[in-house]
């Protein structure tokens, strides 16, 4: 099978240093979320959860404000959205780098919410307020599943393990999402969940026009010269770099062949992990 077929190459290695701040950050918020909720007077869910009426009033940060909040006290919705980031968030990391994985989270949760609220106009769609990171962890997911198809899952259904491709997982969530956003249950916002999946799909299969938007949204934030947009698109990070003759960059070789080679040189064969010695077959067969 070719690499076209089933992985993409990325320029350079990215270490995830991002994702764990963005745990603590989630777990803090949440234990003041718990004080605030015991011991204090504000009302955190009228000002910074999520809901259609909020937004009509003009509350816009309730998009951002809500994916830091989770079901409180019990600790088991955070819980799982905080594994959902340390399980995804940092092969997303690895492959997006630090500033466009915290790009592409904030704004699955920016699209989920919003495509959540649209449902509240359909009738016996109840206003009630969201919360949760699980948007921003849909994307992840939906990248990371999109990226690695075949890459397999271990899964828990009640107390029995379950392997799973990842398209099959992503398509099972997808099919879960679209039936919850359609017939609402159980109090989840499915709407939320379904909108960041969909655009953690739409980022990997359209990458260019999603930094150009990144880019955009974070302009105000840029205090130095940073690369263009179009230079960020160019220089997506999990697709091969080709020269005008159509053969692989020579960067594509000294970034990832080269490191591939020493550590054969250091450690021997048998030390490759097996997406290494994919990378290692996948070049070969290109400059052949």
């Amino acid at each position: 099978m070719a690499l076209s077929d089933r992985y993409y190459m990325r320029e350079s290695y990215h270490a995830p240093r991002v994702c764990t701040r963005l745990m603590i950050v989630v777990i803090a918020a949440f234990v003041v979320q718990c004080v605030l909720l015991v011991y204090g007077e504000f009302d955190v869910s009228r000002h910074l959860a999520l809901s259609r009426a909020g937004l009509l009033q003009g509350k816009i940060w309730q998009l951002l404000t809500f994916q830091f909040l989770h079901s409180a006290p019990m600790p088991w919705h955070v819980l799982f959205n905080c594994l959902g980031i340390y399980f995804f968030g940092r092969r997303v990391e690895e492959i997006l780098g630090s500033r466009r994985f915290l790009g592409i989270y904030f704004l699955s949760g920016i699209g989920g919410g919003i495509l959540q609220v649209f449902l509240t106009f359909i009738p016996h769609h109840p206003d009630i307020p969201v919360v949760g990171a699980s948007a921003g962890v849909c994307g992840l997911i939906a990248i990371f599943c999109s990226i690695h198809p075949m890459e397999e899952m271990q899964t828990w259904i009640y107390f029995f393990p379950i392997t799973i491709r990842a398209h099959w997982f992503l398509k099972f969530l997808l099919g879960f999402s679209i039936f919850g956003a359609l017939i609402p249950f159980g109090f989840v916002a499915h709407g939320a969940h379904l909108g960041g999946l969909l655009l953690g799909m739409s980022y990997v299969h359209g990458g260019q026009r999603w930094d150009q938007v990144l880019a955009w949204l974070a302009r105000p934030f840029q205090f130095r010269t940073r690369p263009k947009a179009s230079r960020l698109a160019k220089n997506m990070p999990w697709r091969p770099q080709y020269s005008k003759t159509g053969k692989p960059h020579e960067t594509f070789v000294s970034r990832e062949i080269d490191p591939i080679l020493e550590k054969i040189s250091a450690q021997g064969f048998d030390s490759l992990t097996e997406e290494e010695r994919r990378t290692l077959e996948a070049a070969r067969k290109m400059m052949k």
